[in-house]
Parts: structure tokens; C-alpha cells; sequence
């Protein structure tokens, strides 16, 4: 009995142990979301804790920029660096400016009259050429051969005529006496105006003859530059050949065609029609340097539908030769001129809700907003019709940073910076209108 007892015994305190240890380990289980939450709560914590900073981090550098929405302190408890300009007064030039292409007056491509073999090529590629220059000749010698047989035709004719109209005198006196009939007489005159034709006939084959040799002797048809030349000497050369001997292509004077929008057309037509002579500048295709000056020669006589453009056309002297057939170029066109206008560089016109403004600076240094009202913008100058007087100083750079009664420090910009690649108005103004301003 004794080993049934300890059995049994063992499997009461196991099952015992079982049932102790099993409550012990289902309440572990159930609090794994106890933990999450606190990581929630945790996490929750620490971004609000970091947004409140970032919070106070942000007003106290928006409290210390001037004109940041007004918050921080008071305008004029800070110095603002700008920069600054002087208004002047004077003539304001006002442009139009238009993409053109420089196209030589006048194009000839040199082809012969004749065939033959050329026997001399006369010019040098890219020379100048006067109307008349001798540019190649051709073997004239089957054309002189020619001009002899006309020429011993002709005499040949001549000399027969000549036998035709004796033997008429005497046909005459024939039958005048009744010794032969009319009719004869009738024939021996037709003979005579044959030969007339014959020598007529030889006359001109002999005109065609020098004029043949006179077409061997190639010539400049116009003065101007002569291109690459396109058949070498000892070729044989027809005139249906397609591409001539070479090109001529007069670039003094020279053309530039160019567009502008049709809305500026009433401008231009007017002044025109009224005979005044509007100047061109050509610049380069960076629009930074001055080719030529010209003058405007007509306007085409009609707009493009498809662009809504209009195309004109100057002409410059090109004495330089500074310009090139086909080459870009940027055209402004001078339509009008202010008079004594107010001038300050674009940079310091400013646009807002309240309408175009500019920062002035007051003695003490301190800006106020000006309102103003604009009456030409020419690239980096502005004229201005009302609200600014002659003498006063501008902002032209930091106006980010201003609002009313801003503290500045007035700095002047570098020589050369303001007026960089410009060409001066047409007035006393210190200020200079640029050629790379927007087209109009």
C-alpha cells in the first residue's frame, strides 16, 4: 500500500503546482497593452513638449526681424543694410524691342551665260568687289571663230547683193526696150531684198558672236562680299548648271528684319507716316553690347495671324561690317522720348495690395512708403509721373526686410553695377537704360 500512497501523493502536489502557477502566467498575458499605452503617452509627451519649443523658437526670431508681420519689437530698434539710389531728372527714351535677323540688300548668285571652260578665277574668297570687278573669264576662242565665219558671211552677202542690184539697172533698161517681159524683171528685184535679209542676218550673227565673247568675261554684277567660290578653274561650265560660280551678297548697307505685336503697331505706323525717322540699335544676341545704329526703312503690309506680329525692316550703313548676313540680333526700336521725367532704377518699384510703391529714405534714416504712378519702364530705369521728386533717395535692394519707419543703413551699389552693358538716356540722367530690359 505504501507505494500506491507516494503516487499518489506526487500527483497531488503536481497538480496543485499546476493549478498555482497557471493564474500566475495568464495575468502576464493580458498586460502587454498596459505598456503600449504608456509608450503612447510617452511619445505624446515628448512631441508636445517639442512643438511648445519650436513654437517659442519661431516667435522669438520673427520678434527680432523688422517687418516680419509686424510681430517682436518695434520698427526702428533695428539697423537694416540697403542699398540705395538718388532720384535724378532727366529724357527717358522709350523702346521697342523685337528679335530681328540681319539680311543682306542684295544676294546674287554669279552663273555663267555660256558654256565653255573656265580659264581663270579672278577673286578671292571672301573679297569685297566693286559693280564691274572682273570675277573669271571663259575660253573665248570658239566664240572669235565664230564671230569670223559671221563676218566673212557678211561679206560674201554683201558682195552678192551688190551683183543683184547691178543686174536689176540692167533689167531694167531691158525692159524698158521690150526685151524681157516683167516678170523677170520682178524676180531680179526680189533677188535684191533677199540679200537685204542675208546681211541683216549675218549682222546679227555677228552682234551674238561678241556678244558671246563678251559674256567670257565674267563680272561683278553688284559691290559687295564674295563667298566661297563653288567651281575651280578648268572646268567645263554651262549656263543651266544650278549653283552658279559663286555668290555675291552686299552688306553695306544691310537690312535687319525684325517683329514686334501688333499692339504696338498704331506707335510705329503713325510716326512713319508722318515722316519721322525712328532710330534702330541692334545688340548682341546676349543683349548686352551695341552692334550697330540704323533707322527704320518700312513696315511689311500686313500683321501674321499666327503670331499676332508684324514684321519691319531697317537698314544700317555696316561700315564695320560689325554685321552679317542671317546673323540674331536684338533690335530696339526708339519710338519716343519722356521729357523730364523722374528716373530711379526699376529695382526699387515695388507692387502691392496698396498699389506700386517705393521705400524713400528720410534724413534721419528712416523709410517711408511711397506711392507713386509710373510713366515709362525702360529695362533697368523706371520714369515716374507722380509721387517722387528729383533728389530723393530709394531703396533698391533689402526692401524684404522694411515696413513704415524702418531703421536703415544706406549703402550705395558698386560703380558698375546699376548701369552694367547700358546705354545712357537721351537726358542728363545718372541712371542708364539696359539693353537686355524686357521687350515691350
Amino acid at each position: 500500500m505504501a507505494p500506491y500512497d507516494t503516487v499518489d501523493a506526487q500527483q497531488t502536489r503536481a497538480a496543485s503546482t499546476s493549478a498555482v502557477s497557471l493564474p500566475s502566467r495568464a495575468p502576464s498575458k493580458s498586460r502587454w497593452w498596459v505598456w503600449l499605452v504608456v509608450l503612447g503617452l510617452v511619445g505624446a509627451g515628448l512631441w508636445y513638449v517639442r512643438a511648445r519649443a519650436l513654437q517659442a523658437a519661431s516667435s522669438a526670431t520673427a520678434g527680432a526681424v523688422p517687418g516680419a508681420g509686424g510681430l517682436g519689437t518695434a520698427p526702428g530698434s533695428f539697423v537694416v543694410p540697403v542699398v540705395v539710389a538718388t532720384a535724378t531728372k532727366g529724357d527717358l527714351p522709350v523702346f521697342y524691342n523685337g528679335l530681328g535677323t540681319v539680311t543682306a540688300l542684295n544676294t546674287v548668285t554669279v552663273r555663267t551665260r555660256i558654256d565653255g571652260e573656265l580659264t581663270n578665277v579672278a577673286f578671292k574668297e571672301g573679297q569685297f568687289v566693286k559693280q564691274g570687278d572682273l570675277l573669271a573669264e571663259i575660253d573665248s576662242r570658239p566664240y572669235k571663230v565664230q564671230l569670223e565665219q559671221a563676218q566673212g558671211q557678211l561679206a560674201k552677202d554683201v558682195a552678192a547683193r551688190k551683183d543683184a542690184e547691178i543686174n536689176l539697172e540692167r533689167y531694167k533698161l531691158l525692159f524698158k526696150e521690150g526685151v524681157i517681159p516683167q516678170q523677170q524683171l520682178d524676180t531680179q528685184g526680189s533677188s535684191v531684198g533677199q540679200f537685204d535679209g542675208a546681211i541683216q542676218t549675218d549682222q546679227a550673227n555677228i552682234d551674238n558672236a561678241k556678244l558671246n565673247i563678251a559674256y567670257c568675261r565674267i563680272t561683278a554684277p553688284i559691290s559687295g562680299r564674295v563667298g566661297l567660290r563653288l567651281v575651280d578653274s578648268g572646268n567645263m561650265v554651262h549656263a543651266s548648271d544650278a549653283n552658279g560660280l559663286l555668290v555675291i551678297t552686299q552688306v553695306q548697307p544691310i537690312a535687319v528684319i525684325f517683329s514686334l505685336p501688333q499692339d504696338q503697331l498704331p506707335a510705329v505706323y503713325s510716326r512713319l507716316r508722318n515722316g519721322q525717322e525712328l532710330s534702330v540699335d541692334a545688340f548682341d544676341r546676349d543683349n548686352t553690347s551695341k552692334i550697330a545704329a540704323g533707322k527704320l526703312l518700312t513696315i511689311d503690309n500686313q500683321i501674321d495671324p499666327t503670331t499676332g506680329t508684324y514684321k519691319l525692316k531697317s537698314i544700317f550703313s555696316n561700315t564695320d561690317n560689325s554685321l552679317f548676313p542671317n546673323q540674331f540680333v536684338n533690335v530696339h526700336l526708339l519710338v519716343d522720348t519722356k521729357k523730364n521725367v523722374v528716373i530711379v532704377p526699376t529695382s526699387a518699384i515695388l507692387r502691392g495690395s496698396q498699389g506700386i510703391y517705393v521705400f524713400a529714405v528720410g534724413p534721419d534714416n528712416t523709410v517711408k512708403v511711397r506711392n507713386l504712378t509710373v510713366a515709362e519702364t525702360n529695362g533697368n530705369v523706371t520714369g515716374i509721373a507722380k509721387g517722387l521728386s528729383a533728389g530723393e533717395v530709394v531703396v533698391t535692394d533689402g526692401q524684404d526686410k522694411l515696413q513704415d519707419g524702418s531703421k536703415v543703413e544706406p549703402r550705395t551699389a558698386p560703380s558698375g553695377m546699376a548701369s552694367s552693358g547700358a546705354a545712357t538716356t537721351a537726358g542728363n540722367s545718372s541712371f542708364a537704360s539696359p539693353p537686355g530690359g524686357p521687350a515691350r
